[in-house]
């Protein structure tokens, strides 16, 4: 059983994925390769000159890896209550976690599939985003959002930055108190 189960590894999910797994948090992330990341040229990340959708992407799953997140490229069809917790039903396996992080982007169809409230968007071409709570929490017990599907700007410096408050949250959950992850330079 894994302790976080992230659905898409864009820019909300890998850095989700990022902060879940460096904690020490056994972490999968579930990639349908959808982002609309994909499609984007950056110009605007802050210490970032240019990058595209892909390098980026392919830079934050690399990063995720790095500190022990499993990548699988599948896609989620279904999110189910346990007795232990959460069952992802791919397309081709089905996985266990204690929490699951949607962070569908743009595609909200698992989200209202599985029954966490929805609510209108307000982003062009968004109609409808996961209603979430301040921490990034559904109505679902142990379901979470992050990104664009939670109704947080399209813009990917935002939304990574969502992503990685969300998954805090998560950590501080399953820890029992807050955490915080900060790094400090050895003199």
């Amino acid at each position: 059983m894994y302790d976080i189960a992230i659905i898409g590894a864009g820019t909300a999910g890998a850095s989700a994925a990022i902060f879940a797994a460096k904690a020490g948090k056994k972490t999968i992330v579930i990639d349908s390769d959808k982002s609309m990341t994909k499609r984007a040229w950056i110009r605007n990340h802050y210490g970032i000159e240019d990058i595209t959708g892909p390098e980026l992407i392919e830079t934050g799953k690399k990063q995720a890896e790095s500190f022990g997140a499993e990548i699988v490229k599948d896609t989620a069809v279904n999110v189910t209550k346990t007795d232990n917790g959460l069952r992802v039903e791919t397309e081709n396996n089905q996985y266990e976690a204690k929490h699951v992080i949607l962070a569908t982007g743009a595609l909200a169809t698992l989200a209202e599939k599985i029954g966490v409230n929805m609510k209108a968007g307000t982003e062009p071409r968004i109609k409808t985003v996961v209603d979430v709570d301040a921490a990034g929490k559904t109505n679902i017990d142990g379901i979470w959002a992050a990104g664009t599907v939670a109704g947080v700007s399209v813009h990917t410096i935002i939304t990574a930055g969502d992503g990685a408050k969300v998954a805090i949250n998560v950590i501080s959950e399953l820890n029992g108190e807050r955490y915080v992850d900060h790094d400090v330079l050895k003199s």
